[in-house]
């Protein structure tokens, strides 16, 4: 079974792109949610919902890709999505590394317009997601293995997503 990190900043599309993975049947995690992230990598998350800053809880991210042993079924993948800072601490365990990634107008309408996460609605939020935008995604590239802009429609970012990380659309 493949492993498959999905990065980029807030408002790329992370959350739609694994919603959609599901739907398909895949097997797709959003470390926002279910306890994967925590103040701090080994202090145990007091919610299951992540907050801004917080980084994954290693042991919960070790037990997550240990689950994905590679000598599973052929095809397969786990995707797992996530920007955090601790991330890298991991990057060996990911045959793949996808960033979504959307010009900063498209990020600025989508943090002002989505549902479900209230990050960047709150003072001071947008353009600090912004300026992460500007100083973090470069890095996220540097490691990427594909680059997805997310403006395109969701199809299509599915089929480039899964002919990299599966071979096939």
């Amino acid at each position: 079974m493949k492993r498959v990190l999905i990065t980029g900043v807030s408002g790329v599309g992370k959350s739609t792109v694994v919603a959609e993975l599901a739907a398909r049947g895949h097997a797709a995690v959003d470390t926002d949610y279910g306890g994967y992230c925590s103040p701090g990598p080994d202090v145990e998350p007091p919610k299951p919902t992540a907050e801004p800053g917080w980084v994954w809880n290693e042991a919960r991210i070790r037990r997550l890709l240990d689950s994905a042993s590679r000598d599973d079924a052929e095809g397969e993948a786990l995707f797992v999505s996530g920007c955090v800072e601790n991330q890298g601490r991991f990057r060996a365990d990911f045959d793949r590394v996808v960033l979504l990634s959307a010009a900063p107008a498209v990020v600025r309408r989508r943090l002002l317009a989505r549902t479900g996460n209230d990050y960047g609605k709150h003072p001071g939020q947008l353009e600090r997601a912004l300026r992460d935008q500007a100083e973090v995604e470069p890095l996220l590239r540097a490691g990427a293995t594909l680059e997805i802009d997310t403006d395109a429609p969701l199809d299509a970012v599915m089929t480039r997503l899964l002919q990299h990380a599966l071979g096939c659309p």
